[in-house]
């Protein structure tokens, strides 16, 4: 079974507060999915979105800022709560404001990588990986939601993110 963590950027005014709605308009990007990501307006992380965030977890023991911007990425936002008559089958879905995307990139930017993966890439690689192969994995993820921060918060775009499993 195949499982991803789905972003999308999009205009704040483009956006219904409404899980039904915007559960559609995440399907529909998902299935655009290959041409978003190609045009810079969604990611995707199979599987492992979890380790990412622990990845980014580690600034925490690098800089202990009150904010905790590390936390933004992956699981920043807050939840679209699903409506009484919404289709239980919908996905989980969070919306992360423009002022949280731009958070969420300055972050990404700041932050340096390889540090992070000092303090947390031994013990979020796994037994028996590769090293080199995990770090690689790992660091095309962060390069991967750094393009896509810095371009939503340059557009001044929202993010929706959907679990599709």
């Amino acid at each position: 079974m195949s499982i991803h963590l789905h972003l999308r950027a999009v205009a704040e005014s483009e956006i219904r507060d409404d899980h039904t709605w915007l559960a559609a308009f995440m399907s529909e990007a998902w299935d655009n999915h290959p041409d978003e990501y190609a045009a810079g307006i969604a990611d995707s992380i199979n599987k492992v979105w979890g380790t990412v965030n622990d990845l980014y977890a580690a600034a925490d023991v690098l800089d202990t800022d009150a904010d905790e911007p590390w936390t933004l990425p992956i699981y920043g936002g807050r939840p679209v709560p699903h409506s009484a008559d919404a289709d239980p089958s919908n996905p989980p879905l969070m919306l992360l404001e423009p002022p949280g995307v731009s958070q969420a990139a300055a972050f990404l930017a700041t932050v340096s990588f390889d540090q992070l993966w000092n303090v947390a890439g031994g013990k979020i690689m796994g037994p028996g990986r590769d090293e080199a192969q995990a770090r690689q994995e790992f660091l095309n993820y962060h390069r991967d939601l750094l393009g896509f921060y810095e371009r939503a918060a340059s557009a001044g775009h929202a993010v929706v993110k959907a679990v599709w499993a």
